[in-house]
């Protein structure tokens, strides 16, 4: 693990280091980025030092690359909830929230002829955007007593990420259907009524019913069509 105090992206830099032969499970935390980058070509934010921000190395094929954000985002769930006794769900595809409040999202880019891709993650330790949530505000009394003198401390995001890595240990030994299986139950998308933007700026309104084994979401709309999105920005609707 390579640790630096400010850097653009991890992604970025990680990525370079991929291309320039760093191994597989290689991975790069920074207290500050200055240009990090979330899905659809969104800006990431965070305080310094309050946050986790970091990016994970997978070499592996193309085919395979999809199932390493799902073991990551997964990951990071179980180290919330061993860390802070938070367990967040997830809005499809892999973002982490407390209710509808976005606590961490991931960001992956692969490399098809090199044949690795990268997973970068921020979660909200301790600082977020307005209407967004933090780890320590979600965090339960009694982990937060357990924890008393750590909760000032600047190394919470860094714990995180240790238990983040023990629980990717873990789940890189599953096979495609039990991963499928957890990311689906961990889902908070599914049975919901939903809003999909799509890269191309359309919009689908309907019901997300279900995930196949290619993690890509199932939307019926209000016409009773089902439609299958691979990429899309998803908004949790109120029930009507």
């Amino acid at each position: 693990m390579r640790h630096v105090s400010e850097t653009g992206s991890t992604n970025d830099d990680l990525f370079v280091a991929a291309q320039a032969g760093a191994p597989h499970r290689s991975v790069l935390v920074a207290d500050y980025q200055t240009a990090g980058k979330g899905r659809l070509d969104r800006t990431w934010e965070a305080a310094r030092g309050a946050n986790l921000l970091c990016s994970l190395l997978f070499r592996c094929t193309i085919e395979d690359a999809p199932r390493y954000s799902r073991v990551v985002s997964l990951a990071a769930r179980a180290a919330c909830a061993s860390v802070a006794g938070v367990t967040p769900q997830l809005k499809w595809p892999n973002d982490l929230v407390l209710g509808d409040a976005k606590l961490g999202g991931l960001l992956a880019v692969a490399s098809p002829s090199d044949g690795f891709v990268v997973v970068g993650i921020g979660v909200n330790v301790g600082w977020a955007p307005d209407g967004a949530a933090t780890l320590q505000r979600g965090a339960s009394p009694a982990s937060l007593e357990s924890s008393a003198a750590s909760r000032e401390s600047t190394d919470a995001p860094l714990r995180l990420l240790s238990a983040m890595l023990s629980e990717v240990d873990h789940l890189i030994l599953l096979n495609d259907e039990q991963l499928h299986a957890q990311h689906r139950a961990a889902l908070s998308t599914l049975g919901r009524r939903v809003r999909v933007e799509q890269r191309g700026g359309d919009v689908l309104v309907g019901h997300a019913e279900d995930i196949d084994t290619s993690s890509r979401l199932q939307v019926r709309d209000d016409e009773g069509v089902t439609h299958v999105i691979d990429v899309g920005d998803v908004i949790h609707l109120r029930a009507e």
